[in-house]
């Protein structure tokens, strides 16, 4: 019993000796100062080189750069209607007739009375062409004592009566053409036509609202025109943006309907004032259309670009850390598998990547498990795996942010 209890306790004597002298070999591979931690597995991405540019994505819709309802100016009722829905239409052409019966009438009597008055004037003139003769012979027998004086005043009053006559009958007659003249118009006005002021590109019919044999009165829409040539899309812009944007700036376009394509625009007008409910203003974006595949109506996604950087050295935007004196990233030693915080300062970000305007730095950056990490912790990775590095000089397009209608 007593040689077991001697021998278990040299086998422990043994493995207190053994431990003491590996804790003394790991102490001594540690260096001064450094905590004996494990090594923390961490993913790494390389800083490179690219564009990258700061941009505002939002929502809105397409307008038509100009619309108009086409209606009657007069009441009747609706004979013919020569358009529909999708029509094209060009400067001035015929889009309905109305009933004309009664307007043909009045033209055909203001034009009979206007052939009276012009009688009247040839006669009145007839008249005032006889007193004037009488007249002046009364002067000249006047001279020679053969009539009296009451006599020349006599013709003379005539004559003046004559005259006042004639310049009835020719107001008469002017009074007639201006009324021949409004029948003509109002008969015109039965022939009802699309017209516009800013240019003579076709057009197209966006709405039709009544049909054939319709009772109108005047101004009742019959259709609306609206110009595609070049469209509008609205977008609400947010008070922190609105200083950014300003007529002129470029816009880049892209709808649902064409997948991948995208259109080029230009900011035309800016609201001066913010709804204040929303404390959002109204933008509007002009689109050439030359092949009419753009439609009023479309929902549309807007990218205005604010601020570019070319060549500038970006890393992913989850290698940032937050810190009390600012940002922060962990460059990656691959030779000694080791992380160093680096304070950066940041210029742009956008969506997925970040510009680091100073220090200068290369290498790569851990972009996981960088949350474990010190300045100087050993670092791991999984069969020391690597983002691939990109060859060349890339562009960084992803945007800032993304704001619906109601947001800006």
């Amino acid at each position: 019993m007593k040689k077991k209890l001697i021998i278990i306790a040299l086998v422990a004597a043994a493995a207190l000796v053994g431990w003491q002298i590996y804790h003394k070999t790991v102490q001594s591979r540690i260096q001064p100062g450094q905590r004996q931690t494990p090594p923390v597995a961490v993913e790494v991405s390389p800083v490179t080189k690219a564009t990258i540019r700061e941009v505002g994505v939002y929502t809105g819709t397409l307008l038509p750069e100009s619309q108009f309802v086409v209606a009657p100016k007069i009441a009747g009722k609706l004979q013919k209607i020569f358009v529909n829905i999708g029509d094209r239409v060009e400067q001035g052409q015929l889009i309905a007739v109305l009933d004309d019966d009664e307007f043909v009438q009045q033209v055909d009597q203001a034009r009979a009375e206007l052939d009276v008055a012009r009688a009247n004037i040839e006669e009145s003139r007839s008249a005032l062409n006889l007193k004037q003769r009488e007249f002046e012979r009364a002067q000249a027998l006047r001279e020679k004592k053969i009539v009296s004086e009451a006599e020349l005043d006599t013709a003379e009053s005539q004559y003046k009566a004559a005259l006042a006559k004639q310049k009835v009958a020719q107001a008469q007659s002017a009074q007639k053409e201006a009324e021949l003249k409004t029948a003509q118009v109002r008969l015109d006005y039965t022939r009802i036509r699309a017209l516009w002021e800013d240019g003579d590109q076709g057009r197209f019919v966006g709405e039709r609202f009544v049909d054939e044999g319709a009772m109108l009165s005047a101004n009742a829409p019959i259709a609306s025109v609206i110009d595609i040539n070049t469209l509008k899309a609205v977008i609400h812009v947010i008070e922190l943006d609105y200083p950014r944007v300003r007529a002129g700036q470029g816009a880049l376009i892209t709808t649902d309907a064409y997948p991948g394509r995208v259109f080029i625009g230009t900011i035309e007008r800016v609201a001066p004032i913010l709804k204040e409910a929303a404390r959002q203003a109204r933008v509007e974006i002009a689109i050439s259309n030359p092949e009419g595949i753009l439609r009023p109506g479309m929902f549309v996604r807007v990218e205005i670009e604010y601020n570019r950087h070319d060549n500038a050295t970006v890393v992913p935007v989850n290698a940032l850390i937050k810190t009390g004196n600012g940002r922060s990233v962990f460059l990656a030693d691959m030779e000694n598998m080791r992380a160093r915080r680096v304070p950066v300062e940041v210029g742009i970000v956008n969506g997925t990547l970040a510009e680091v305007v100073s220090p200068a730095i290369t290498g790569f950056v851990v972009i996981v498990g960088q949350h474990l990490l010190d300045d100087g912790s050993v670092i791991t990775m999984p069969e020391k795996k690597t983002n691939p590095v990109p060859t060349g000089t890339g562009d960084a397009e992803n945007p800032r942010k993304e704001t619906s209608p109601g947001k800006g």
